[in-house]
């Protein structure tokens, strides 16, 4: 079998990196803040390296951004494991088969991609370029044995051939140092004159297992596939969550769109490659002294599209203003809609559906007024036209009939109570009407209703109760 293994030397430096709108140095440090964990590469450029002092690297990076893991007075930080999982999210669109490694690593199996990607080299391709969409460092290996990979990735020296003379051939040169053995293993191979892993494996595995404990020898045999290594399996989850966090604290609402932009156009591909749609957003606003702030933004309808998410986000962050400044946030995505067939589109390249437009001028109008000051109008069993309909949130689904009974002539505007009549109608149009009903709730009504032209030539829906004078319950157009 072949392996591909990506290092992520600096994650937690890549994952900050991200959602900054600018490009300038940074660098993590220690909780304590006197040492510097991880540098990016302007950093590096600059003389800043991983276990440098921090007052050394601000003195040769003076405009460096520095970021503290979890210190007295810092924001808390996403864990690693945490962060490797949202790469694993996105790789697990190329490979099936993914193993999470030491919270800086990935592994996949690839012998089984060969068809469907054309070649390695593809595929190799395909990640880099996905990498460098997202902003992330990486060193990527093949090896014919998952440690072998592993050791060879993160020593920086992955090979993009299949051929395993060359895989082997960059795996015995590896020094001992690069071999991930212990300070005492590593003296005791140094001391019989062993530098590289080439000539550990030249050893008889009778010496070997003489020298070398047991559990050192299973290792060394896993890297040569002499003995079976088996990798579990990672499984996504049935959920979309990613979390931006900032170097200095947002303080105005405006300040999160940027990095809300990069984690729906995430969010966007994620439901692509599900064939699936959603109507809810969770979005959580995480602040150092004050309670976390969760906002929940629904759409009148199913949706993927990151740039119609993007504008309700807009709306409602313009009307919310912030408890406290935000050095977090997170959007989480857990209702998931089976996606309908595209209808297609028009000359301009926007939907010619006229349900989709729909749903984006009600989710526009909620996210503007409020849930509850959007409704629609519901017909109900019952004769009587002031109890004949009710408000019913949109986002509650109904089914209607595919084919509704013929509906009798009604007006557009109906009063909400009659109005009485001074005089008489004109002029007659239709009718009589008769609606009779009530008798089940002590409320019974019996009318006679006609569409007539009042005196002063407007076209009104009347009624007559009895003997009793006439009665405006509606107009027309």
């Amino acid at each position: 079998m072949l392996w591909l293994y990506l290092h992520f030397p600096h994650l937690l430096l890549d994952h900050l990196r991200r959602l900054q709108d600018e490009n300038t140095a940074m660098a993590v440090a220690d909780p304590q803040g006197q040492h510097i964990l991880q540098a990016c590469c302007q950093a590096r450029s600059l003389g800043v390296v991983p276990g440098m002092r921090l007052k050394t690297a601000i003195s040769l990076a003076p405009d460096l951004r520095i970021a503290s893991l979890q210190g007295k007075d810092s924001p808390e930080m996403p864990s690693p494991a945490f962060i490797l999982e949202q790469q694993a999210q996105w790789l697990y669109r190329f490979s099936a088969r993914i193993s999470l490694h030491d919270d800086d690593g990935l592994l996949t199996e690839v012998s089984s991609l060969r068809r469907l990607y054309g070649s390695i080299s593809a595929l190799w391709r395909l990640l880099e370029q996905e990498l460098d969409k997202r902003g992330l460092t990486a060193s990527l290996a093949l090896g014919v044995t998952p440690k072998a990979a592993r050791l060879c990735a993160r020593a920086g020296i992955g090979e993009r051939s299949i051929q395993e003379s060359r895989l082997q051939q960059a795996l015995e040169n590896l020094p001992l140092e690069s071999c991930e053995f212990d300070s005492k293993t590593l003296e005791r191979l140094t001391r019989l004159g062993l530098t590289r892993m080439g000539e550990v494996f030249d050893l008889p595995q009778a010496q070997l297992a003489q020298r070398l404990n047991r559990t050192l020898l299973i290792y060394i045999q896993q890297i040569q596939g002499l003995r079976h290594d088996p990798q579990p399996y990672w499984q996504p989850p049935h959920h979309f969550c990613q979390r931006g966090d900032f170097l200095q604290e947002v303080e105005h609402a405006q300040g999160l769109l940027f990095s809300l932009q990069r984690i729906l156009n995430d969010l966007e591909d994620d439901l692509l490659w599900r064939q699936q749609d959603t109507d809810t957003l969770q979005l959580r606003l995480h602040h150092r002294h004050e309670p976390m702030t969760c906002l929940t933004i629904k759409s009148a309808g199913p949706e993927h599209r990151a740039e119609a998410f993007m504008e309700l986000l807009r709306i409602r962050l313009e009307q919310h203003k912030l408890a406290a400044p935000v050095h977090a946030l997170e959007l989480e995505v857990d209702r998931f809609i089976s996606r309908q067939k595209p209808t297609g589109q028009d000359l301009l390249g926007q939907s010619s559906d006229p349900q989709e437009a729909w749903n984006h001028l009600m989710s526009r109008l909620q996210a503007r007024l409020g849930e509850r000051a959007v409704l629609r109008l519901l017909p109900k069993a019952d004769h009587r036209p002031e109890k004949a309909w009710a408000p019913q949130p949109l986002t509650q689904r109904t089914t209607t009939p595919s084919d509704p009974a013929p509906w009798p002539c009604r007006p557009l505007w109906l009063l909400k109570s009659p109005v009485p009549l001074t005089q008489a109608p004109s002029g007659w149009f239709s009718g009589p009407e008769r609606i009779s009903g009530g008798w089940w709730d002590g409320e019974r009504v019996q009318r006679d209703y006609y569409v007539a032209q009042l005196q002063t030539g407007q076209l009104a829906w009347v009624y007559r109760e009895g003997r009793d004078c006439w009665f405006v319950h509606g107009w027309f157009g």
